[in-house]
C-alpha cells in the first residue's frame, strides 16, 4: 500500500464564519472515519503562526523557506490506502468536508524508511 499526501493551501478555504464551525466539524468526522477504517497515518495543519526557516547541512539557519517554492500553509492529512482510486475517495470526502478542493500527491516508496 501507498501512503498519499491530500492537502490545501489555507487561501483555498474560503468559508464564511457561519460556516466555517461546521467544516471544522465536518473534516475531523472524515479524519476519524479514516482513523475507524484503519488508513490514517498523520495530518494536521501548519502553525502559521511560527516563522519558517531554512536549515543547511552545517546548521546555518536562514529566515524563510525557498524563495522559488509555494508557501507550504494550510491542512494535510497522509492516508495509507490500496490505490490512486481509493486516495481520490478520501480526498473527494475531505474536499467536501473542507468545502475545498484538496491537492493529492502519492509518496515514493522507500523500503528503508
Amino acid at each position: 500500500m501507498a501512503k498519499y499526501l491530500i492537502s490545501f493551501p489555507a487561501a483555498a478555504m474560503v468559508v464564511r464564519n457561519a460556516e466555517l464551525e461546521r467544516a471544522s466539524r465536518d473534516s475531523h468526522a472524515v479524519i476519524e472515519a479514516a482513523k475507524a477504517a484503519g488508513v490514517y497515518v498523520f495530518g494536521g495543519g501548519i502553525n502559521a503562526g511560527v516563522p519558517v526557516v531554512r536549515v543547511s547541512g552545517d546548521g546555518t539557519v536562514i529566515e524563510g523557506g525557498y524563495p522559488s517554492g509555494p508557501e507550504l500553509d494550510g491542512g494535510f492529512a497522509v492516508l495509507e490506502l490500496p490505490s490512486r482510486d481509493a486516495a481520490v475517495e478520501w480526498a473527494a470526502r475531505l474536499a467536501a468536508a473542507c468545502r475545498c478542493d484538496q491537492e493529492l500527491r502519492v509518496f515514493h516508496f522507500d523500503p528503508a524508511s
